[in-house]
């Protein structure tokens, strides 16, 4: 019998080459130097990530414990998941945004907000075909359209322009091909909303150049000084034009438990259901009637995580002001966007913090060109935390006169 040696082999895996076209995992980098301090000893504070702090509310526990008994949830669930778990969405959406949807047609459930994200731009995009993405934006809408090996051209997100892409600005080439855009109010890294205006503003553009529409509303409960976010489904003609993703993560602390939804267009919709169907058999079924639970029942535990993240997000930038990091107050999401000070890239200014003050922030450059000269905080630490970390920043003297 011959014993053939692994590292004289010449058999080599070959990976396909959508493979090697996928954009570097920004946050696994950012992870991996922060775990290098935290294996050497140090105290870090990591406001880096989008991580939800606090545990899911007790009565949505309670709800996948008795549900995980259940027989019927044992079995393959449903392809497209449960009525009553659309139903739910629906409901919810009725009662927050006033926005009618056919549970039926109209909304499909997805294992986490970010595979919709993903599924979207394989579902409508060819080669050669462009997506509208917004600059700065999150990372993983490149990775989807990476897959469906399509092209991208960035909206720019300034702050002269209250983060709000200027579709007057874009390119008449990129337009030309463009199928699919993506925006994200309350806005991810940036923490900024958008108003009723914009989102019309983006119909009437979308019907004039033929793209449809992907509305992130990850972060669609959290809206801070008295602001309750817009969803894009509000406005009229949004459905003929496109879809909203929603997901239970940010809302009800689930982000372990990869709930969300695609809520609009009915095609869009369809396709989604379509290609899911090849991928998975829904979601379990306990972790659906958890879903509706937190759906349906008293909404009480969303205005309180709200209240949290604004009270932290308060203490943050007061304590900002001492040492004189001055930015203005993000609107919405879990998230500070934070100018550099001179002399510094959003990267060095990063490194020096988790070297010299052991903080994870991230540079703004992860999230495209126009991040540069900002970095990212996020308000998932407790207040006095977040307070010792500017505290630690502070005494590096970083923003004297």
């Amino acid at each position: 019998m011959t014993n053939v040696s692994s590292t004289t082999s010449r058999f080599a895996i070959q990976p396909a080459e959508r493979m090697k076209g996928l954009p570097t995992q920004f946050f696994a980098t950012l992870v991996g130097k922060a775990n290098a301090q935290i294996a050497a000893g140090h105290d870090v504070i990591n406001l880096g990530q989008g991580n939800p702090d606090r545990p899911t509310p007790p009565h949505i526990v309670t709800s996948i414990q008795e549900a995980s008994a259940n027989p019927l949830y044992h079995k393959y669930p449903p392809f497209s998941g449960f009525p009553f778990l659309k139903q739910a969405i629906a409901q919810r959406y009725k009662e927050d945004h006033n926005v009618d949807l056919d549970p039926d047609t109209e909304v499909a459930i997805l294992f986490g907000g970010k595979t919709g994200l993903i599924e979207i731009a394989q579902c409508l995009l060819n080669p050669g075909d462009v997506c509208l993405v917004p600059d700065p934006g999150y990372p993983d809408y490149w990775s989807g359209v990476a897959l469906a090996g399509a092209e991208m051209a960035f909206m720019p997100l300034r702050e002269e322009n209250n983060f709000l892409p200027d579709y007057s600005q874009l390119k008449q080439s990129d337009l030309d091909r463009a199928k699919l855009m993506f925006i994200n109010y309350p806005n991810n890294p940036t923490g900024a909303t958008a108003p009723a205006s914009f989102y019309e503003d983006t119909v009437t553009f979308a019907e004039k150049n033929g793209v449809v529409v992907a509305s992130d509303f990850a972060y669609g409960a959290i809206g801070f000084d008295g602001q309750k976010p817009i969803s894009f489904l509000q406005t009229p003609g949004a459905k003929e034009v496109g879809i909203e993703f929603y997901t239970l993560s940010k809302t009800y602390n689930m982000a372990g438990w990869r709930v969300g939804f695609a809520l609009g267009n009915k095609e869009v919709i369809r396709l989604i259901n379509l290609m899911q169907d090849h991928y998975y058999c829904s979601l379990f079924g306990g972790i659906q009637a958890a879903a509706a639970t937190a759906l349906t029942a008293s909404q009480d535990c969303v205005t309180e995580l709200r209240d949290v993240y604004e009270s932290r997000r308060n203490a943050l930038y007061t304590a900002l002001a001492s040492i004189g990091w001055n930015a203005k107050p993000s609107q919405g999401s879990f998230f500070s966007w934070l100018p550099v000070p001179k002399g510094h890239s959003s990267q060095s200014l990063a490194d020096l913090l988790l070297e010299e003050a052991k903080v994870v922030v991230a540079p703004g450059v992860g999230f495209g060109t126009h991040g540069e000269g900002y970095v990212r905080l996020g308000l998932l630490s407790s207040e006095a935390r977040l307070e010792e970390a500017v505290q630690r920043i502070g005494k590096l003297n970083l923003f004297n006169s």
